[in-house]
């Protein structure tokens, strides 16, 4: 493992304990856990999380892509953002995928499928609406998430993976967060973290066709689903998020995007999983309003 993930791995979680402490399984949530969708019972587990008052009803259902820079995180550091984003009415995925260097690209985005394809699988045991599937992502889960979405509408891009998405399907919409969809596009800054992270994550550490495979915007078409574009005004890839929406114009696709924060106010890169903050109250408000637009 290189220096820097060793140092994501550590700083991250300190960040994580520190914003989560003292947080609990709130009493209006019911909760599955540790659900295997794939083989692996370190890595590919999952868990449901639906409002109680709901029981017995099918759901929407929203599928969170954990962030991390493509090393670090799992489904505990992300529960109760996401158990927050059920009590707004949805049944929420969150999930575990392999990281890196332990395992490279693509393994996140297989996971990603696995994942879906389960819910596909699992919709009338767990109640999943599988006419509406939402799904969110931030940061590396942006990258993620924005690449599987491609997979869904590219069949020239899905053809270069030997898995398989399921048949016909779309996320019905998507929000992405504080995302990281051109992965070199500071490839000649100085002590560049993306580039850095890439020694780990790719294969072959980093050559231009793997970088192309991992930039989101070589590979949106028209048929890309509608997005929730989001980024912060302290965000550390706040540029990222304008490379995404020209895209997103220059193809039609049906997008919102959004800037939290100001200059007085800096929102850092993922503020909205403190779900402390009045910022992140808001934030998610807006992406679960977007959500259910599509609801009807």
């Amino acid at each position: 493992m290189s220096e820097i993930s060793d140092f994501i791995r550590k700083s991250f979680k300190e960040g994580d304990d520190k914003r989560d402490a003292g947080l609990t399984t709130p009493e209006n949530i019911i909760r599955y856990d540790d659900l295997l969708y794939g083989e692996d019972p370190r890595w590919q587990v999952l868990d449901v999380y639906r409002p109680k008052n709901r029981a017995g009803e099918k759901l929407p259902v929203i599928v969170s892509v954990h962030g991390g820079g493509w090393v670090y995180g799992d489904k505990e550091r992300y529960q109760y953002y996401c158990m927050d984003l059920a009590q707004r009415g949805f049944a929420v995925v969150n999930f575990t995928y392999r990281l890196a260097p332990e395992y490279q690209f693509p393994a996140p985005l297989e996971d990603t499928n696995s994942v879906f394809t389960w819910v596909l699988a699992h919709s009338e045991e767990y109640g999943l609406d599988k006419e509406r599937v939402f799904a969110l992502g931030d940061s590396a889960g942006g990258n993620i998430l924005g690449l599987y979405c491609a997979l869904c509408t590219n069949k020239e891009y899905a053809g270069q993976f030997s898995f398989h998405v399921p048949e016909g399907f779309v996320p019905t919409a998507v929000a992405l967060n504080c995302g990281d969809y051109v992965v070199d596009a500071g490839r000649d800054q100085p002590g560049n973290m993306t580039m850095e992270l890439m020694k780990d994550y790719l294969p072959e550490k980093g050559t231009e066709k793997e970088l192309e495979l991992l930039n989101v915007t070589k590979h949106i078409t028209e048929d890309y689903p509608p997005v929730f574009l989001m980024t912060a005004s302290g965000d550390t890839l706040k540029g990222q998020g304008l490379l995404m929406a020209a895209k997103l114009t220059e193809k039609n696709v049906p997008f919102l995007y959004r800037m939290y924060g100001d200059k007085i106010n800096l929102l850092p890169h993922v503020f909205h999983c403190n779900i402390r903050s009045e910022a992140a109250k808001s934030c998610n408000d807006d992406q679960c309003s977007f959500f259910k637009e599509f609801c009807s």
